[in-house]
Parts: C-alpha cells; structure tokens; sequence
C-alpha cells in the first residue's frame, strides 16, 4: 500500500522513471519501465537487484556479448498473424538484426561450466554459471538461428533484398541493369551532340526526374530537342527534356521495376507465411529482449549514481550509512556543488511481550527542526531510495548499510491546503493522518515532518 495516490511524484520517483527511460535502448524497455512496480516480497526484490548486479558485472567485463539491436517489431510480427499479409523490407532487416542480438545474449548467459576436479570436468555435476541470475531469465528462451539464415538468404548486409534472393529477381534485376546502361549511353550521344550544336550547356549532365532519365535544356531552345518536356526547374530557367530515342527503353524499366516490386512483395509474403505458426514464439522471445533492456538500463543508471544493490532483508528495518538523494545530487553536481549524505536508523522494538506482534511491525519517521531545515529532503530521501530499492533499483547508499522491507509506505510532505474544500493546513495534516490508518498494512513505514 502506497499512500498518497501521488507518491511518485511526491517523492520524485517520476522523474525516477523518466532517467531510466533515457537508458533504454527501446521502446521494450521503456514500457518495461512503466510496468516496474513495488513489492514487498523480498525474495522478488533481491532477484531483480542480483540481476543488476550481474548487468554492472557484466559491463566491466572482457567478455560479454553484444547488446547492439533492440528494435521493437513486435506490431509487426503481430500483424502478419492476418493471411495474405507480409513484413516490409525494413521490418525484416530489424527482425534478423534483432533475433541475433536474442541468440547471442541468451547463448553466452546459457553457457554453463561443468566442475572440474585435479584438472578433470565431472561431466554428470551440475553446470555452473558466471551470472544465475542472469541466466534464469534466459535458460527458456528459444532462439531461432535457422529463421536467421533464411532471412540472410533474402537479405544483403545492408537489409536490402538481394540478386539472388530468386532466380526471377535476379533475371529481372539483370534486364534493367542492361536497359539503364543502353539509355545511358543513348542520353549521353544525344548530349553530346546537343553541346556540340550549342543547345545544351558544356557541363550538363543526364538528370533523373520522376524515374526518368532526362537532358536540361534552356526554355528558348526546348523545341531544338525532339523529346517530350516532362518537367522545369523551380526558376523556369531549365525545363527537362526526354528525348524520343530513350521513351520506349524508360517505359520498359517503368515496366521492370513494377515486376521487380511484385517479386519482392512475393518473396516477402512467402517468407512472412513461413514465420506465421512461429509468431507466438518469437512475440515471446522479445519479452526477454525487453526484459534484458531493463536491466541493462537499471545497471547504467546505477553507475552513473554510484549506487549500490543491498541484499534486502524480509523485515522492516533500516540501517543506512551515507544515503543520498539521487535527483539533488544530480541538480547540485550541475552547480559543482556536493550533496550532504545521510545517515538513518530506525529501530527494531522487541515485541515478545505484545499479545499482537504485527502491532509493533509498524516505524514512524518524525524529523524535527525549523523552516528551510532539510526534514523534507530527508523525508523524501528515505521515500525515495525505500520506494526504488522496493522497485528492484540499485540504490546511493553506503555498502554497510541494511535495507529491510515494509508492506505499505505513507507519506505526507508540504502544504495541502485545500481553498476549495475550507481546510487549514493543520487539518489537511489530521485528514492526511486519518486516511493513512485506514489504508495502512503492516509493517508499514510512515514518513511525518516536525513541527506538524
């Protein structure tokens, strides 16, 4: 339980979001980011903080595998579930790029090392791996190196479609090649002739327009060219002739280049019906693509905070050494200034005597002191880094330091006068109050300032 409804904002955790964001390599990520939620299981949150710091690990290392391509096809791959739809040249080249990057993270954290005795491999011990954590999210992962091979048989190294794709591409690719060379040199006799006649300027050369192959010749001597006038200059100052003689032969590579569309749109088609019983499949194997994403951006933005991956206790306790509110420690570095760390310690009560002991399970901050005294930057803090670590974030706090788990977080922080609904600002504080027992769970941590 999360009190106000507005708490990551309150606490900045919004803005939180939107710097993880910024390391994301895509849109798999991102909205793996918007769907990152609290939890209070401590065996959920230590996961997600081993496997970042894995990722950091990971990072540093001299092996590791390439993590260049996460493109986002997921709508497109959707889409061709539909008979008689196909993915678009780019979307295929996307597709083979990033089912590369797939097989390459998921085969390297797969790769397991058996147990070796006086220099002997146990071939029946249990595989052991560099990251586990790592490696749990990629062990049912499929992977799919013959739909690779087949998209490299259709494909050139630059995502275009290749010659030899089909032997009809090929034929057709082969003719248009033969008639773009017959009118290139046709244009060119034309021209020459036409500058040696004073027609044509001395460095005028062959222009395409709309497809065409055509000369640039001044208006006053347009009709000095047998030809048809398809088009002039934004000045009125050259108009485009195509001379007769290379009419037919442009008509025919009209005509080659529509074959060679219908061609390409066949061999997209026939391999988009080759992909559709796999859909399901590779949708799958993009959810660990963004799930990967994730971390890797949860593991940049902890080094760039010098945060640290706690091993979160299943209780609620807290011991922190040197804690520091991320987002003014970025907003003082810009000033070259330096944030004052924090450290912060909430007590564990011996609850053998209560008849109830979840009634002790509860911690109430109170941080005392006068105006423009920091007790809302050191309410926020402890919200803040509670919120994130609970979130599966790396947090800025000292490696001696113990995280513990709370169920439910209430916070009230500043002025919530309300003008519209005649509430003082004390009252708004007891409402806040008010509300906050009745949602609470416990252990829960409440988060007050003094005076009140």
């Amino acid at each position: 339980m999360i009190y106000p409804s507005n708490y990551e904002q309150k606490i900045g955790f919004d803005e939180i979001r939107r710097m993880l964001k910024g390391h994301c390599q895509s849109t798999l990520g991102q909205e793996k980011v918007d769907e990152m939620a609290f939890s209070d299981d401590a065996s959920v949150v230590n996961e997600c903080l081993e496997q970042v710091r894995e990722m950091r690990r990971l990072m540093q290392a001299q092996e590791k595998p390439e993590m260049n391509y996460f493109f986002d096809v997921r709508e497109s791959v959707a889409r061709i579930r539909l008979e008689n739809t196909h993915l678009e040249e780019n979307e295929l080249w996307d597709l083979r790029r990033s089912l590369e990057t797939i097989g390459i993270i998921v085969t390297f954290l797969n790769r397991g090392e058996r147990l070796e005795v006086r220099g002997e491999r146990i071939d029946d011990a249990p595989e052991e791996y560099l990251y586990p954590a790592l490696h749990r999210m990629a062990e049912d992962v499929q992977t799919f190196p013959a739909m690779i091979r087949r998209i490299d048989s259709i494909l050139d190294k630059f995502g275009r479609i290749k010659d030899s794709a089909t032997m009809v591409l090929a034929g057709i690719r082969h003719d248009m090649e033969q008639t773009a060379g017959s009118i290139s040199r046709t244009l060119y006799t034309i021209l020459h002739a036409a500058q040696r006649d004073g027609l044509v300027n001395q460095d005028a050369a062959p222009t395409l327009r709309d497809g065409r192959l055509m000369i640039p010749v001044a208006p006053g001597l347009k009709r000095k060219i047998n030809g048809i006038v398809h088009d002039e200059s934004a000045t009125g100052k050259t108009v485009f002739i195509e001379p007769a003689e290379v009419v037919e032969a442009n008509n025919k590579v009209r005509e080659l280049e529509a074959a060679e569309r219908r061609e390409i749109i066949r061999i997209l088609t026939v391999f988009s019906d080759e992909l559709r019983p796999h859909v399901q499949e590779v949708l799958d194997s993009y959810r660990f693509l963004a799930e990967i994403d994730l971390v890797h951006a949860k593991a940049e933005m902890a080094e760039q905070m010098q945060a640290f991956e706690p091993e979160v206790k299943g209780e609620p306790t807290m011991d922190w050494i040197r804690a520091i509110h991320p987002l003014l420690q970025r907003s003082l570095a810009k000033q070259d200034k330096k944030v004052v760390p924090l450290d912060i310690r909430l007590e564990t009560t011996d609850a053998t005597d209560l008849t109830d002991k979840k009634k002790n399970i509860g911690r109430l901050l109170i941080i005392s002191g006068p105006n423009a005294g920091g007790k809302s930057v050191c309410l926020k803090t402890v919200g803040l880094l509670q919120y994130m670590v609970q979130c599966g974030l790396s947090i800025p706090i000292g490696d001696r330091s113990t995280v513990g788990l709370f169920e439910s977080i209430m916070i009230d922080i500043g002025d919530e006068q309300s003008i519209a609904d005649d509430l003082s600002t004390y009252s708004s504080h007891l409402l806040n109050m008010k509300n906050m027992m009745k949602q609470a769970n416990p252990p829960l941590a409440v988060l007050l300032p003094r005076p009140y």
